[in-house]
């Protein structure tokens, strides 16, 4: 059935019972478990010029190290417990990407054949239908997935 389970997380809350769900799934089933968290791009505004202020090479180098220091924190953190309960585990930072786009990528990449992934992220307004990503993630997936709420 499902041997290689990929599990998306972005920290949130929501996102951490999409992990635990994907982590008892792949301890029952004995599967190995690929966790991967998305940082996208640094956010630009067409106005931001106008506005008066022009993010600079310094602002965008900050934005890029917390987000790796984030992610990293992050994956460590579920490596750990999916050790802890004994699963093979991997984990992929995928910086400066559009999430939907880079977990369709490391599904195939990485030979998955489950996606396990939280019905929403982190973006305000978006959480009150399924999230955007998520339905890309469901129209171009070539393997199942699995959305969590």
């Amino acid at each position: 059935m499902y041997t290689h389970i990929l599990i998306a997380t972005d920290g949130s809350e929501l996102a951490q019972k999409g992990v635990d769900h994907g982590l008892s799934l792949a301890k029952a089933l004995g599967a190995k478990v690929t966790f991967v968290t998305v940082t996208e791009p640094f956010p630009m505004t067409a106005g931001a010029s106008a506005a008066g202020w022009v993010a600079g090479t310094n602002d965008i180098a900050r934005y890029e190290q917390g987000q790796e220091e984030f992610a990293t924190g992050l994956l460590a953190k579920a490596r750990a417990v999916a050790e802890g309960m004994g699963i093979e585990t991997e984990t992929v930072h995928v910086p400066d990407r559009w999430p939907a786009d880079a977990l369709v990528e490391i599904a195939n990449e990485r030979s998955a054949n489950l996606v396990v992934m939280a019905s929403h992220g982190r973006r305000g307004f978006r959480r009150l239908l399924l999230g955007s990503q998520t339905v890309e993630v469901l129209t171009h997936s070539n393997v199942p997935v699995l959305v969590v709420r």
